[in-house]
């Protein structure tokens, strides 16, 4: 199987700690302030089924934590290096215990400049009876536009830190992959493009790969419900790079346009209205009962000299299943001239209720704008939902996924240095409410810091891809061309 487990350690050498401490101390002084702790927990909700929230403390060299539930303690761990490595089986019947309750945590720090220890004031970590998605997918990257040679689709186990590669550019000569997605998350069910010499679209179908190559280029596949259909952009992309500033380059359409994939007939199918050249659609996502297709629409413009005047709305079209056609209506859903900005990757909640977007100045490549912002409609009174908590305000948000039962949200963020995209999940509770996000535990959490790879697309999965060896094989063949 094309499956490797990997356990990083970073580059520091082996952790010394305790998950159950032995040798307690007492610090000699309390501060009435919070612990400066990496990554920000501090009053983080999360699901009881999530690994353990290791955290550090820069310059200590002996650490603290107690973990209480109502005044009652659960456990202590000890950490040195800073750092504190909280056992799954210990944190799992932690959180199993304060199911709809919050852990208290409180730090302690030995260090050069307090040699006899400064205790900090507590923190709260909600753990919510709303479960997360066993598994999530996404593709490691190098953060800028150039570098691509080593690149790969992983999944990662949310309950603990194994993590293991479902496919990597080594089966296709180092071409680029991207592009992957899961029929209704279904491990036995996705696909992913490969670029470069024998390259094609690559179906996982129940164990068993097989290639495609459409006749015109496709992007930002969506999976329609009933799984028999997946729309596409079909794009012409270019870059062009700044001479200053922050922002590096400028990722735009020359057109784009939208088409449907029939997985049965092995054919293109495409409406006129979205094929002219007049308007540019791209990002189509489907509404969870299928019935309606959501895009991203924008008038043509001289790109890329009226970049800055591209500006994309949310609209939405009805579809029939029976027939593979659309209806006659489309409906804007989030108006760009009226509310301002430029729209990319809508996602609708499981129940249909809410719709998540990013939100930019202008263009469609949110990913290279650092004001890009999340943001949400409620479909029922088309009023604006508050998800600011989710956002940094100097850096970008952009890809995101709902989880099954539409609790979470999973998103890519650039908050911690501006460049490397990590992942945040940030509860949504049923009254609508967005709770402040949590970057993605690891078992060391200096390798969030360490490990010099963006995590791009990332999106919920229901169990283990098992990708067969013999998929390096379809790089070897000719391509089955559909049209």
């Amino acid at each position: 199987m094309l499956r490797i487990k990997f356990i990083f350690i970073g580059l520091i050498g082996i952790l010394v700690t305790l998950s159950s401490c032995n040798g307690k101390k007492e610090a000699a002084e309390s501060i009435d302030a919070l612990p400066k702790i990496f990554p920000d927990y501090c009053g983080v909700t999360i699901p009881l089924n999530i690994a353990p929230l290791n955290f550090m403390v820069e310059g200590a060299e002996h650490i603290q934590a107690k973990i209480c539930l109502e005044e009652m303690e659960l456990e202590t761990v000890c950490g040195s290096e800073g750092v504190v490595d909280i056992s799954i089986e210990d944190w799992s019947d932690m959180t199993t215990k304060a199911a709809g309750k919050s852990l208290s945590v409180e730090v302690s720090v030995w260090n050069e400049e307090k040699p006899e220890g400064v205790r900090y004031k507590s923190f709260d970590i909600f753990v919510s009876k709303d479960t997360i998605d066993p598994y999530i997918a996404y593709r490691l990257i190098e953060p800028g536009y150039e570098a691509w040679r080593q690149m790969g689709i992983y999944e990662r186990e949310l309950s603990s830190f194994d993590e293991y590669e479902i496919v990597s550019n080594k089966i296709t000569k180092s071409a680029c992959i991207n592009c992957h997605h899961f029929d209704r998350r279904s491990s036995k069910r996705m696909m992913f493009h490969a670029r470069g010499e024998k390259g094609g679209t690559v179906f996982l179908e129940n164990g068993n790969t097989h290639k495609v190559k459409p006749e015109k280029s496709v992007v930002y596949p969506a999976w329609h419900p009933k799984g028999r259909y997946i729309a596409f952009a079909s794009n012409v992309t270019r870059q062009s790079f700044y001479g200053q500033g922050r922002q590096p380059i400028e990722v735009y359409d020359r057109s784009s346009d939208l088409v449907v994939y029939d997985t049965q007939e092995d054919r293109i199918v495409s409406d006129p209205r979205f094929v002219e050249e007049i308007n540019m659609e791209t990002f189509p996502t489907w509404s969870p009962d299928g019935k309606w297709l959501y895009f991203c629409s924008a008038p043509s413009k001289n790109m890329p000299d009226e970049r800055k005047d591209l500006h994309y709305n949310i609209v939405r079209v009805a579809f029939d299943s029976n027939t593979c056609k659309f209806g006659e209506t489309i409906d804007t859903v989030y108006n760009a001239r009226v509310n301002g900005g430029s729209a990319s990757f809508p996602r609708v909640s499981p129940d249909g209720r809410y719709l998540c977007f990013t939100l930019s100045a202008f263009g469609t490549f949110p990913i290279w704008h650092n004001e890009a912002d999340l943001a949400m409609l409620d479909l029922t009174s088309g009023k604006a939902v508050d998800v600011k908590v989710w956002n940094d305000r100097d850096n970008t948000e952009s890809y995101h996924s709902w989880s099954v039962n539409g609790r979470w949200m999973l998103f890519s963020s650039r908050r911690l240095d501006g460049r490397y995209t990590r992942l945040f999940i940030g509860h949504f509770d049923k009254n609508g409410n967005a709770g402040k996000p949590f970057l993605l535990p690891q078992k060391d959490p200096r390798q969030n810091t360490l490990r010099l790879k963006s995590f791009n697309v990332p999106e919920f999965v229901d169990g283990k891809v098992d990708m067969p060896e013999s998929t390096v094989e379809l790089f070897r063949c000719p391509d089955k061309l559909i049209q």
